[in-house]
């Protein structure tokens, strides 16, 4: 009797250790999710609020920010894009520029 117990606390001990480590893992990645998540706001919330916007930047109610000439018709309507032709830019005195029609 006392040999079957062996044979089976034998055979659960390298489950049980796999999770143990399996636990340890999924702490530890966790941790380093969070601490992404909470760097990438910060940098996030800094870019616009810590530094002062470029004059490029304008405010779209409903929108955010976006950049670039915002009456062009190739906007790209992004705060990371100027434009669809020209992404890069600049605005003035682009080729491509074509006026929007605001009724």
């Amino acid at each position: 009797m006392l040999k079957a117990l062996f044979i089976i606390a034998i055979g659960l001990i390298p489950a049980m250790l796999s999770w143990v480590l399996m636990r340890k893992a999924e702490a530890h990645l966790r941790t380093r999710l969070r601490s992404a998540m909470n760097a990438s706001a910060s940098r996030r919330l800094g870019r616009f609020y810590g530094s002062p916007l470029s004059a490029d930047h304008h405010y779209v109610e409903g929108v955010g920010y976006l950049i670039g000439d915002i009456t062009c018709r190739f906007n790209a309507r992004s705060a990371h894009i100027r434009c669809a032709i020209n992404p890069s830019g600049p605005c003035k005195q682009c080729l491509h520029y074509e006026s929007i029609e605001f009724d």
